[in-house]
């Protein structure tokens, strides 16, 4: 590979959440072992970018108050264009300093307190917590799974859209934790639900650029136009190119009344300013750090494979399907037999740090997420000390 995915980045006593996370669950790390939960990546984004960044501060610029420019604007446009063959309009695009931020706003700006919000769990936990602190009625639509494969309830979706007091569609695509890339078939029928019922549908959509090499990623934008109308786009560089820190995401609403609705309450909660450096990073990203990303999907596709690889071959009854998308996995524990706080203590002890199964929804117990974006070396590190646990138990 042209770029490097190799080398280990310590991270302790920098301010990682991540690291900080691992550390309070267990103070006596071992060097090299790396944590698994939080979804950045343990890898340097592309060289192109703080080249990018460096050019820009060595001319000096006064760091203050920054809209995007039109460079910025055509650089996004350009992007969903070539990698989505998704058709979009600057005027469309709102920025917001995080996907999350944006989400909170779209609550409050087209729901109602008490009025219900349809999500499918095991999800993103966020969601979850973006209903409830906003007084929102949680309406869960678990999905269904069978042999780690996950589909959508459609029979369930469409009986609780077709009640009045629901009144949005939170949606994640691809589906974080679970990793599946709906088929446009899937969307198509999603869409028909939502505009048959008047559902506001939310789309968060930020691992857009992460699939397997032999799946698609359909913009739910493209396969309704009336859909559209009723439909907002969330989106960012932040999991495409590890940019999380930056905190800029480019909102899509291609309905013109909707965006200034949803401008109007980020004005309100003061989410509308955007860090400077975000907008330089994205540009750069997007501009001139594609072949970056290439590589990176196939290394993060390696890295699936060999999880699935070794437990199939050391400890087969523990499941690790490949993701479709996303560089997350979701590990099935179940077979351990052991309650969520004991399989925590037991994956903590032998510095195996993933983020819970349960926190993405009662169905998620007994399972676990980690994150791929790590190098191979550190990941079969800590899979082997997982393992010297397991056969000793």
């Amino acid at each position: 590979m042209t770029y490097d995915f190799t080398s280990f980045i310590d991270r302790k006593g920098t301010g990682s959440n991540k690291w900080e996370l691992m550390y309070d669950w267990n103070d006596d790390v071992e060097d090299g072992v790396l944590p698994l939960s939080v979804a950045d990546m343990e890898i340097k984004s592309a060289p192109e970018i703080y080249e990018g960044l460096i050019d820009y501060l060595q001319e000096a610029p006064i760091l203050g108050y920054t809209s995007a420019t039109d460079q910025y604007l055509e650089a996004v446009v350009e992007w969903m264009e070539r990698r989505h063959q998704w058709t979009i309009e600057k005027g469309w695009l709102v920025n917001t300093p995080g996907v999350v931020a944006a989400i909170h706003a779209a609550i409050r700006a087209f729901s109602k307190e008490d009025d219900g919000v349809i999500i499918f769990k095991p999800v993103y936990y966020p969601f979850m917590q973006t209903i409830e602190e906003n007084n929102r009625r949680l309406v869960n639509v678990p999905l269904n799974e069978e042999d780690g494969y996950y589909t959508i309830d459609f029979d369930t979706f469409e009986k609780e859209a077709r009640k009045s007091e629901n009144k949005v569609l939170l949606f994640c695509s691809p589906h974080n934790p679970v990793g599946r890339v709906w088929t446009e078939e899937e969307l198509t029928k999603l869409a028909e639900i939502a505009v048959a019922n008047d559902l506001i549908v939310i789309s968060d959509e930020v691992w857009f650029d992460l699939v397997q090499p032999n799946k698609t990623h359909t913009v739910l934008h493209k396969v309704n136009e009336e859909l559209q109308d009723r439909l907002i786009t969330c989106t960012s560089a932040s999991k495409t190119f590890n940019l999380a820190g930056i905190s800029t995401s480019n909102i899509m609403i291609s309905n013109e009344e909707m965006r200034e609705t949803f401008k109007e309450e980020i004005d309100r909660a003061h989410l509308s300013s955007v860090n400077i450096f975000g907008y330089v990073a994205t540009q750069v990203a997007y501009t001139q750090a594609e072949a970056w990303l290439d590589e990176l999907n196939e290394f993060i596709y390696d890295n699936q494979q060999f999880v699935h690889d070794f437990f199939q071959e050391h400890y087969p009854e523990i499941k690790a399907p490949v993701s479709e998308g996303t560089y997350v996995q979701w590990l099935d524990f179940r077979a351990l037999g052991l309650d969520d706080l004991a399989l925590d203590e037991f994956l903590h002890q032998h510095q195996f740090f993933p983020n819970p199964g349960y926190v993405f929804g009662k169905e998620g117990s007994g399972f676990a997420r980690i994150n791929v974006a790590l190098p191979k070396e550190n990941l079969e590190k800590v899979l082997n000390r997982l393992l010297t646990g397991l056969k000793n138990r």
